[in-house]
């Protein structure tokens, strides 16, 4: 293994958005266990030593891979179209109304029902966006456009989050 691999070539998947979870968790568990440092207890510390870089390289490689957010992000950035996040925050006028929108019903939620109906809207446009995301990485090739839905599909988790808190505390 070459720890300058790609996930995507570590995991022996092919380069793109759309993944099968479950080969990614297959994968996960076989790399696991060929690099498992008690594999290599007979060779030496050196050799476990260097089975447990490999072993934390796997699981950030995993968790990157198996989180549809995470691996889009990574995917722009191998593209040539890093997220920065912290410093490009711009949105389209029309995403910035439906999530000021989406705060104002939040804000004035009564009720677990009001609450479940609008986790719903957003769970269907987070299903859209990652639609979205699929199609601009790996059919049109366009990681600066993919990148965009990118930050707008963390606006939506972080909102979908804002939601599951405020009906935790309604069942609390």
């Amino acid at each position: 293994m070459n720890l300058h691999y790609t996930d995507f070539e570590l995991f022996g998947l092919p380069q793109r958005f759309a993944q099968e979870r479950s080969e990614i968790d297959a994968r996960w568990k076989e790399l696991q266990r060929e690099a498992h440092p008690d594999r290599f207890a007979a060779q030496g510390h050196t050799a476990q030593r260097a089975a447990l870089q490999w072993s934390v390289r796997i699981n950030e490689a995993y968790q990157r891979l198996k989180d549809p957010l995470k691996r889009a992000a990574y995917l722009c950035e191998l593209l040539g179209a890093p997220i920065n996040a912290e410093n490009n925050t711009a949105m389209p006028p029309e995403f910035l109304m439906e999530q000021m929108e989406w705060r104002e019903a939040l804000d004035e939620a009564g009720g677990e029902e009001e609450l479940e109906g609008l986790s719903e809207r957003v769970l269907t446009r987070r299903r859209e966006v990652l639609a979205s995301i699929q199609q601009l990485l790996d059919l049109e090739a366009d990681a600066p456009a993919a990148a965009r839905q990118v930050r707008a599909l963390m606006f939506i988790e972080r909102f979908a989050h804002d939601v599951d808190s405020r009906l935790a505390q309604l069942g609390q």
